[in-house]
């Protein structure tokens, strides 16, 4: 990117001219808003919601909004399947809690990802809270037990206050 520049007095009524102006370029751009971006992320807890319907996404970030916890916000990120969450966890590796679904594409797509979550990614860190809307397809104490769960919520039970 070999430019060539004209110089030109202050003085001069071409300084304001827009050919003569110089921007920074976009990288510079960019790597201010990442900036910014990295410092949200320091201060707010990230959370995955999962699951495959638009509805329970917007409820939760209605009623979780204005949620602080220990001097910070929380930032939401969704996904609509297992698959895309897999994804999303490669790029969003302090996620602090996932909001999940057990059944999404399959009847077992929750649990196939917690099993992902737990052994593949090796991540016992992050709390994992299911929340069904077919409870007989993953009953509660066996899946609690079984697949390392920090909780397991009905959704037909979950109100602001629960959630």
């Amino acid at each position: 990117m070999n430019q060539e520049y004209k110089k030109i007095s202050p003085h001069d009524d071409e300084l304001f001219a827009p050919d003569n102006l110089v921007f920074q370029d976009d990288e510079a751009l960019f790597a201010q808003d990442e900036a910014t971006s990295s410092s949200q992320e320091e201060n707010s807890w990230e959370v995955l919601i999962i699951d495959d319907e638009e509805d329970v996404h917007q409820l939760t970030r209605f009623v979780l909004e204005d949620y602080v916890y220990q001097g910070k916000k929380l930032n939401f990120v969704s996904a609509y399947s297992a698959q895309e969450a897999k994804a999303l966890f490669e790029q969003y590796p302090n996620v602090a809690i996932v909001l999940l679904d057990v059944v999404m594409e399959t009847n077992d797509a929750g649990l196939k990802l917690v099993k992902y979550i737990r052994e593949t990614q090796q991540n016992h860190f992050v709390r994992i809270i299911l929340r069904t809307g077919q409870p007989g397809y993953a009953p509660e104490k066996q899946v609690i037990l079984k697949y390392d769960i920090n909780d397991y919520k009905n959704k037909t039970e979950l109100t602001d206050q629960k959630l």
